[in-house]
């Protein structure tokens, strides 16, 4: 009798016990490494740990870089897909994309991704009734516009360089081309194919534009330093729409921080991680534009910033 009461006592206890002992695994993919894209990873990873997940213990974590291989990018989903995580979370569009080709159970979370709809990753703004959701850095292209004129007010042509290849690249391109046009600003647009050809697409814009607009383009952000360097001897200022590219030397950023893209993200992840489907999140846009100086990058492209620019900074780097 006592036997069976012992028996009895431990199908009691057993799923509570399991339930304590249960480790989470969550699989990190980027399409490369930039400082961008390691800072939504950083956030999600920091964001697990303060809802009160402990790494290494009831919580593992695994990241892989598709060190910019669409190729890659599909076998690391594969891979990650075998493994059975309890979610991947997808950084930039191809790898966002590679994932979700590859499962149609495991939750996704995308982070990163301009336009998750033109991505095919999702059909609306709405839950998806899928294994996705996440987080979109999509920005409304006429205040980018606004920027651009406050920082050069006398622009007339803009240069930009994309990989064709990628949607958020692209969307930005048809965007930006439609809301100049209604300016009368001219868009020189270059496409670059590969992160070797920044610096030959930048050279095809010397002498055509009065100030170049960089995104998160994964070959434009992997190959910065060269076309900061391009823009530094030909006096051309270089703006982005990422907070980051001050620090690699653009003159001025208007946008969200990557890192709060990640933490909010990382949200997400909790949510499914608690329990919650994917299918059953609504996707989100990234929150808080901030403008962000460099004024030794501005001196350095031949820009004088006005105080009253200055004044209204987020942040200011360099010495004004």
């Amino acid at each position: 009798m006592k036997r069976y009461f012992l028996l009895f006592v431990m199908l009691i206890i057993a799923p509570f016990f399991s339930s304590a002992n249960t480790v989470k695994n969550v699989a990190i993919t980027a399409i490369v490494e930039h400082p961008s894209l390691d800072q939504i990873r950083d956030g999600v990873k920091d964001e697990l740990v303060e809802s009160g997940f402990k790494l290494d213990q009831d919580l593992k974590v695994q990241y892989k870089s598709a060190q910019g291989s669409s190729a890659t990018a599909a076998q690391i989903a594969r891979q990650f897909v075998a493994a059975k995580p309890d979610v991947i979370v997808a950084i930039a569009t191809p790898s966002a994309q590679a994932t979700a080709a590859a499962t149609k159970q495991i939750p996704v979370v995308f982070a990163g991704i301009t336009d998750p709809i033109a991505a095919k990753l999702i059909k609306d703004w709405q839950p998806s009734g899928t294994n996705i959701t996440g987080v979109s850095d999509y920005q409304e292209i006429v205040p980018q516009v606004d920027f651009m004129k406050k920082i050069v007010p006398n622009v007339k042509s803009v240069g930009y360089i994309y990989s064709p290849n990628e949607i958020n690249s692209t969307v930005v391109l048809k965007n930006l081309q439609a809301e100049l046009t209604k300016h009368n600003i001219a868009l020189v647009a270059v496409p670059a194919q590969r992160t070797a050809d920044i610096s030959t697409a930048a050279n095809t814009l010397k002498g055509k534009v009065d100030l170049i607009y960089t995104t998160t383009d994964n070959n434009v952000v992997s190959a910065y330093d060269s076309l900061v360097k391009f823009a530094n001897e030909n006096k051309i200022p270089l703006l982005a729409s990422f907070p980051d590219a001050i620090e690699r030397g653009a003159v001025a950023a208007y946008g969200m921080s990557y890192y709060d893209v990640g933490r909010q993200s990382g949200k997400l992840v909790v949510r499914i991680l608690k329990g919650e489907k994917a299918g059953d999140i609504k996707p989100e846009i990234g929150q808080a534009l901030r403008l962000v100086i460099n004024t030794q990058a501005a001196k350095k492209q031949g820009i004088t910033l006005s105080p009253q620019i200055i004044e209204s900074a987020y942040k200011v780097i360099g010495d004004n």
